[in-house]
């Protein structure tokens, strides 16, 4: 093999596809990333056998070939290259690629190509759909899935498809949050719990073009695919049934407050600096308006027994009874952050009943977030 690239595009392939090298392989041919000729391109991809990315780059393939490389070596020598043509160029005897560019001179032994898990490219697509819309859902249902594998399905976010719905949730047994959008093409029925670490690696592959993303949904071997443009991820679903959510959501309040999203987002970052200390819990303290031609208060509470405390108040529009409530304010954090609505709802049943978080002009956005004890 002996091709050229350039740095710039080989730095990017390198940071897409090394996410999926696992950091303790179980075999040492996964700390590697294969580099692969394909006509005038070159195919990088990684894999864990539970997720593998695939992407190309322009390339001038002088003689054809396929090597893999460690996965941190070369790429901590590609990001630290002048931006300028790189040359590779492959000894097969000793599985050695010589990599030049500019004044600078690295050879690194890599293993043979054929120790590659082989990789499955074939691709028919069950859902087109536009790439930002995708990844507003992953990230606006990611942060509720479990972080530990004590329930394997609560760490993968539920994807359901029925009837042109694309509906995604996630859930960790302190929150819940689904996000549904309709499809322009699309018909029959598919449930997944698809991993969400592999959805977050979609969503960070995604930029901010207006392009489309394939989706495969029904692919062999319990995988799921996903096409963006050169890049190809693809990962393992995970096995069970995932809870019931429809019925954790409340069918109705007592109180409901509509507040300006970014106004709750910082007061609720200024409580979380002094509610460490206490769990991160915060109270929230609501008052409808005393007159019709004011404004109610939400006051926004987070306390410190060794550092002091802090409180934000906030005009907001109250609709019901007054309300004093505790939540853990990273999870109000979370999804408020991911929120691109100017106005945001706060719907509650009283201090003992969860809370739900929803844009106001929007119905396909819904978070549910359990309450904390507000002992004293």
């Amino acid at each position: 093999m002996r091709i050229s690239v350039l740095q710039d595009q080989l730095a990017r392939g390198l940071n897409i596809v090394s996410r999926a090298v696992d950091a303790r392989p179980t075999l040492p041919v996964l700390a590697n990333v294969l580099l692969a000729t394909d006509e005038s391109r070159l195919k990088l991809a990684a894999t864990n056998l539970e997720l593998t990315i695939i992407t190309s780059i322009g390339a001038k393939v002088d003689r054809a070939g396929a090597i893999t490389l460690p996965a941190k070596t070369f790429s901590e020598l590609v990001n630290n290259l002048m931006p300028d043509r790189v040359d590779l160029n492959l000894d097969s005897a000793t599985q050695t690629v010589n990599v030049r560019s500019g004044m600078t001179n690295s050879n690194i032994r890599g293993i043979s190509a054929a120790e590659f898990p082989p990789l499955n490219e074939t691709f028919t697509p069950d859902v087109v759909m536009p790439a930002k819309t995708f990844r507003e859902m992953v990230l606006q249902t990611q942060f509720a899935s479990a972080k530990d594998d004590a329930r394997p399905t609560l760490t993968g976010i539920y994807t359901h498809l029925e009837k042109g719905v694309l509906t995604m949730a996630a859930a960790d047994g302190f929150r819940l949050a689904v996000r549904t959008t309709r499809l322009e093409a699309g018909s029959g029925k598919t449930d997944l719990i698809i991993p969400a670490k592999a959805l977050n690696e979609v969503a960070r592959i995604i930029g901010d073009e207006d392009k489309e993303i394939s989706i495969a949904l029904s692919g062999e071997q319990d995988r799921v695919m996903f096409l963006y443009e050169n890049t190809l991820v693809a990962t393992q679903v995970i096995d069970g049934k995932f809870p019931d959510f429809t019925a954790i959501i409340p069918k109705s309040y007592s109180t409901a407050v509509t507040l300006y999203t970014s106004d709750l987002l910082k007061a609720c970052k200024r409580a979380e600096i002094f509610a460490r200390d206490s769990n991160y819990s915060a109270r929230l303290m609501v008052k409808p308006a005393p007159e019709p031609s004011t404004p109610g208060e939400v006051t926004v509470v987070g306390r410190s027994p060794e550092r002091g405390d802090n409180e934000g108040v906030l005009d907001a529009s109250v609709e019901g009874s007054s309300l004093e409530v505790a939540f853990n304010i990273r999870f109000l954090i979370d999804v408020l952050s991911v929120m691109n609505d100017e106005q945001v709802v706060l719907e509650s049943n009283g201090a003992a009943h969860p809370g739900v978080i929803r844009p106001r002009d929007r119905d396909d956005f819904v978070c549910v977030v359990m309450p904390m004890s507000t002992t004293r």
